[in-house]
């Protein structure tokens, strides 16, 4: 969406029909939003920017028929590392040599996706945050392998698309999910000492801190599965480390399929 409403030609691929569609409703849904704030007195304005985003937008359910004439891939898929360098394996070769690949992931290692491919020189992390018109964030990773003239182009490009880039080496959450997702956890721990009530944390951090969300109304919301798979990878990698470490109550929570909003509740119940 951010992409096809600053002016670039983009090709949504996706698994099914079925879901491209809903994709498509979805952006178009969400375009109508943008321009009710942002042309407020100028529908046809509103209108027409809608109708241009929508023109620059195509779907696909062929990853590797449409790579041949892309400039950059941007791999949004499941967290899952094998997933992902299958995919990015097969678009290797049939995606022109100047194409550059990003990965969108929040918790995996970029470095272990470009060595699946040829290109490690034009591989790189664009991290977007949800929701991704509303973001003004995208943390660009560079790797070890990764050219200058590829870090120019990502940061170049978020930069196009509206977005405020900062970058940082490929280092476990890189900066906002590594200083995030084990403040979560803390409270979590903190919680299952009795030292406080979830209620209270998530009050005080809000009116201490000044957090849009309390640490459990944030875990609910990103998904208790994707919070547990984040700390159980990085626990992998540093298992002396205790911000790392598992926590007994999130583990319960998942294993009762309480995965927070999703599945209408998690440390607490939705309607």
């Amino acid at each position: 969406q951010v992409a096809a409403a600053s002016g670039h030609t983009v090709v949504l691929v996706d698994q099914s029909d079925e879901i491209l569609k809903k994709s498509t409703k979805g952006i178009e849904e969400s375009l109508k939003r943008v321009t009710k704030k942002k042309f407020a007195d100028k529908p046809e304005a509103g209108a027409e920017f809608i109708k241009k985003t929508m023109e620059n937008l195509t779907t696909s359910t062929d990853a590797a028929s449409v790579v041949h004439s892309t400039d950059l891939v941007i791999e949004a898929i499941v967290e899952n590392l094998e997933v992902k360098n299958e995919l990015f394996k097969r678009l290797d070769k049939f995606a022109p040599e100047h194409t550059i690949f990003a990965s969108n992931t929040s918790s995996l290692q970029i470095t272990k996706m470009a060595n699946a491919t040829t290109r490690q020189d034009r591989f790189g992390g664009l991290h977007f945050f949800n929701p991704v018109p509303m973001m003004k964030l995208v943390e660009v990773i560079k790797t070890p392998m990764t050219s200058q003239k590829t870090f120019e182009s990502l940061m170049d490009f978020s930069k196009a698309v509206g977005k405020s880039p900062v970058s940082c080496k490929d280092t476990p959450g890189f900066i906002v999910n590594r200083l995030l997702v084990p403040y979560m956890m803390e409270a979590v721990r903190l919680f299952e000492r009795g030292d406080a009530s979830k209620e209270d944390i998530d009050v005080a951090m809000k009116l201490g801190a000044g957090y849009p969300m309390g640490p459990f109304e944030l875990l609910d919301y990103v998904g208790l599965d994707t919070s547990k798979y984040i700390i159980d990878g990085w626990h992998a990698l540093e298992p002396s480390n205790p911000l790392f470490a598992p926590s007994p109550l999130l583990n319960k929570l998942v294993e009762e399929k309480k995965l927070g909003k999703k599945t209408g509740e998690g440390f607490y119940k939705y309607k």
